[in-house]
């Protein structure tokens, strides 16, 4: 069964997330805006996967930018998606734009 890829309704919900997870996080960020729908449901499959085949040894947190506007502030981001590494809430690895699954990978070597 796959671990399933936690979708905060605020900032507190995030953060309480980040806090019980134990294990690293890769923050998902996400926008409802037309430019960001498509992008963003692409990366969804991918996050999903790696949701699945990392299941042990990470939490994955989709986060949508205008519900968790002080957690998009606080990790810098831009623009979505995007994906952030963290370790302890400490972001060790940023990735931007539409990812592959080997990008996403990438970004979580040596990490876990």
């Amino acid at each position: 069964m796959a671990k399933p890829v936690h979708q905060p309704r605020e900032d507190a919900e995030f953060d309480f997330i980040l806090k019980m997870s134990g294990v690293p996080v890769l923050a998902y960020f996400t926008g409802t805006w037309p430019k960001a729908i498509e992008p963003c449901r692409a990366m969804d499959l991918v996050v999903g996967g790696i949701a699945d085949e990392y299941k042990a040894r990470l939490t994955v947190v989709r986060t949508d930018i205008t519900r968790c506007p002080a957690a998009t502030e606080r990790y810098g981001i831009t623009g979505a998606p995007s994906c952030v590494l963290l370790k302890e809430g400490e972001a060790v690895a940023h990735g931007t734009g539409l990812m592959t699954d080997a990008e996403v990978r990438n970004l979580l070597e040596g990490h876990l």
